[in-house]
């Protein structure tokens, strides 16, 4: 197995290079500079806390394309009609806290470490990343959050307190990105959540393709 560790300079390997899972490499930073890059080489930061920062680029690759979004019916009537509202980088921080922190059905501790919280706040305040708020009686119930670059969307996590928030804040995402012209959702990799939701597989080399004429 051969998974390449970084160094001080802002750099990855080629995502070629990446184990079968998709592990590319170790170690590095989380600086706005080498996130920016990463995101720019189909390339994202998942660990947990207490070990070095892993870097990802699976094949295939899960996406979104947003004017392929599907809604139920029901969830529908929920988007249109239901108690929530909806807001856009009101209160980053709140989102990536809950994130973090609000438990998840099979699964045990969280990848949203205090580190990971600093430099996304850090993208955030340099315009790169946004966060959607979901609030039912001004109590915030769910939200989500993610990196925009060009016409691409990187999302990151989602949390909910109530059914179907997060749900509702999805779709106002995407309704927001397809008025903005965005043509590639980055899901990373598979949930039944997404699947839902009209995400799919995408070959590696056709998601690099796609990522870089949404960024050019």
């Amino acid at each position: 197995m051969k998974v390449y560790r970084l160094n001080r300079d802002v750099a990855f390997p080629p995502v070629t290079e990446a184990e079968p899972d998709g592990l590319l490499a170790v170690g590095g930073d989380l600086s706005p500079a080498r996130l920016l890059l990463a995101y720019r080489s189909g390339i994202f930061p998942w660990y947990e806390a207490g070990v070095p920062i892993f870097w990802w680029s699976p094949d295939p690759r899960y996406v979104l394309f947003p004017h392929d979004l599907k809604v139920s019916s029901s969830l529908g009537r929920v988007v249109r009609n239901g108690p929530f509202t909806v807001t856009f980088d009101r209160d980053f921080a709140a989102v990536m806290s809950h994130c973090g922190r609000v438990p998840r059905k099979d699964q045990e501790g969280t990848w949203i470490t205090p580190e990971m919280e600093a430099a996304y706040g850090e993208l955030h305040r340099l315009g790169h990343a946004h966060s959607v708020e979901v609030w039912h009686d001004e109590r915030l119930v769910g939200g989500l959050y993610g990196v925009e670059l060009g016409r691409v969307y990187f999302g990151e996590s989602m949390f909910m307190l109530e059914p179907n928030a997060s749900k509702v804040g999805f779709v106002r995402l995407v309704e927001a990105l397809v008025a903005r012209g965005c043509t590639l959702i980055d899901c990373q990799v598979h949930t039944a959540h997404l699947e839902r939701f009209g995400a799919c597989y995408l070959p590696r080399a056709e998601f690099l393709k796609r990522l870089a004429a949404g960024l050019g």
